[in-house]
């Protein structure tokens, strides 16, 4: 039997879910958004001191490298929040995973605590990238993780502020305005956080 769709979950703006009976899982469900941007920031900023120092990269091409970084993680974010985190939960399993993965944050969106991955998955996801693409890139890597892992850390950023606070009186207003509109008119439409690019290229701009 089909579930719901997470287009139908309502937002509730005050209140948090607890998803684990026993308190210290709860509390590894939730982090304060400093910590995890501040592990990513770290992290990028040790890689690219790796490349300048030991890697025999130009820095031209890290440069280049960097920005491809940047640049693929927006595409990643993209296709992650419309495929994975929005997947129809046609299955009570895959209406379980789409729950804890993304639903609760569709039903409490103003819950600061989690919105963002807790630090240990935060640095097993760091890890794993730094494996993938070391297999995947060899040396280069070195310059095009940080790209993709700051690209991560504006995401986080950039969520954090939309649903924090009122809409801001700079250029951030725009992708406020866009990710509001995901959550509170049309959760089929702005899947781009971080930008709203590949909404233009894939047909899901409002």
């Amino acid at each position: 039997m089909e579930q719901t769709h997470p287009s139908a979950i309502r937002p509730k703006h005050s209140g948090q879910k607890v998803l684990f009976q026993n308190p210290i899982l709860e509390k590894l469900t939730r982090t304060h958004i400093a910590i995890p941007i501040s592990m990513y920031i770290i992290f990028s900023i040790g890689l690219l001191y790796y490349a300048f120092t030991q890697a025999a990269l130009p820095a031209y091409l890290i440069g280049i490298l960097f920005l491809t970084g940047l640049l693929v993680f927006t595409l990643a974010e993209y296709l992650v929040h419309r495929y994975v985190f929005h997947l129809r939960p046609d299955t009570p399993a895959k209406a379980k995973f789409q729950y804890a993965v993304h639903g609760v944050h569709h039903e409490y969106p103003k819950d600061k605590s989690r919105l963002a991955m807790p630090p240990i998955l935060s640095a097993l996801i760091a890890l794993g990238l730094l494996a993938l693409t070391q297999w995947a890139m060899g040396e280069y890597a070195y310059a095009f993780l940080p790209g993709f892992v700051m690209g991560y850390a504006g995401y986080l950023f950039v969520h954090y502020i939309t649903h924090a606070y009122a809409p801001p009186k700079n250029v951030f207003k725009v992708l406020w305005v866009h990710h509001s509109i995901h959550h509170y008119k049309s959760q089929d439409k702005a899947f781009g956080v971080s930008s709203p690019l590949w909404d233009y290229v894939f047909g899901t701009m409002p």
